[in-house]
């Protein structure tokens, strides 16, 4: 599977996680990624504990199979080295403030001119262009200005944010698609493309049942905790020993657990006859589950559900998922070396293909650990793209 994108190069001018996140999907399908950063500081996230031995386990998880080169883009010779990477690159992903690669003369305008079949693309806050587009942001600000932190949390509860740093990784999903699809493209066109890719716009796009249910009826979308606003019983339930999450989604499902608790006449209550219904009536619904719930273990219920072929799960903690033996099957937590030689693990990329996943897993870089191997490569690659 690593294969796909081999002889593709990417030059990375990323820091923390959108960015990086979406270079490093690349670098899994099999792209040459180069990570340039500033010989002091580098990725900021390299500061970030847990450090094993003085290494970033965060910084390890979004940085494997890349290498690393430190420039200081505002030196001239520096500048000089980056432009001259990029003249050899397929593609460039940045995750700057807009303006910033313009005034390094980093930008597509300028670089594109010498290397028309450059896909780049920016990442941002808002946006390259508009009236925010100046203003910088993190996963927290943008959960918040894209609505997300109004749908998350329990009904009348303070605002909470996704776990998961959602407007990140969905943003470095985005960009890691649109490049491969650009790169698709200009194997037919020959020509390259700008991305413009907004934390902003992913995070409102990701949120389509949201945004429709506005557009639907006019109102906001508002906490459920667990629940759904079409669905019920669709949420997690308070158990003797726990909370069990239960989707019975549909009106067989339905059927199926009423069934299971021993409360046939479920099916035919009035307020439980639809999918609709079910939603209207959920804390009614809700209450006569968990009173069915409270005499029993989550593992009971696990038991019992699944034997009737009702979707449902714990309420796992991350070393519990990790635990589980779908993990192990599909062989997706390997053991890594850090470039310091310490011994740790990562997750590795989900994706099969032909039933395969990766092969090998390239560590994380040292800062700069590449520098000289990649700049002895620029007169090849630049070589190499004049003559394409």
């Amino acid at each position: 599977m690593t294969g796909f994108l081999e002889g593709v190069r990417v030059i990375e001018f990323c820091t923390v996680a959108a960015g990086p996140f979406s270079t490093m999907l690349l670098a899994d399908m099999g792209a040459d990624v180069v990570k340039v950063e500033h010989p002091k500081t580098g990725d900021t996230m390299r500061a970030w504990p847990p450090l094993t031995d003085n290494y970033s386990e965060n910084f390890a998880s979004l940085n494997r199979n890349k290498r690393s080169v430190a420039l200081d883009l505002k030196d001239p010779d520096g500048n000089a080295a980056a432009r001259a990477l990029v003249a050899g690159a397929d593609v460039v992903i940045e995750n700057n403030r807009p303006g910033v690669m313009a005034r390094l003369g980093l930008d597509y305008a300028t670089v594109s001119a010498g290397n028309p079949g450059l896909v780049y693309c920016s990442i941002s806050a808002f946006g390259q262009t508009g009236p925010r587009a100046k203003e910088g942001g993190f996963d927290l600000t943008l959960q918040a200005m894209a609505g997300v932190m109004s749908v998350t949390g329990e009904p009348g509860g303070d605002p909470v944010k996704c776990g998961v740093p959602i407007s990140d990784f969905t943003t470095g999903l985005y960009a890691g698609f649109a490049v491969a699809s650009a790169l698709r493209g200009r194997a037919h066109t020959g020509k390259g493309a700008f991305i413009d890719a907004s934390m902003f716009g992913c995070s409102l796009a990701v949120a389509a049942l949201q945004t429709s249910e506005y557009f639907g009826n006019g109102t906001d979308p508002a906490k459920l905790g667990s629940a759904h606003p079409r669905n019920a019983p669709y949420q997690a339930f308070r158990t003797r020993d726990g909370h069990l999450a239960l989707a019975a989604g549909n009106n067989s499902l339905f059927a199926a657990t009423c069934r299971a608790i021993e409360r046939p006449d479920l099916i035919d209550d009035a307020r439980f006859g639809s999918t609709g219904l079910r939603s209207q009536h959920q804390d009614d619904l809700r209450e006569i589950l968990e009173k069915y719930f409270a005499d029993r273990t989550v593992d009971e219920l696990l038991t019992l559900f699944r034997a009737a072929g009702v979707p449902c799960a714990p309420i796992n903690t991350y070393s519990q998922a990790l635990a589980d033996p779908q993990v192990e099957h599909m062989d997706w937590v390997r053991p890594l070396t850090l470039p310091n030689g310490s011994q740790t693990r990562t997750f590795v990329s989900p994706l099969r293909v032909d039933g395969r996943g990766p092969v090998d897993i390239a560590p994380p870089p040292l800062l700069g650990q590449h520098t000289d191997e990649v700049l002895a490569e620029l007169d090849v690659a630049t070589a190499a793209r004049g003559a394409s």
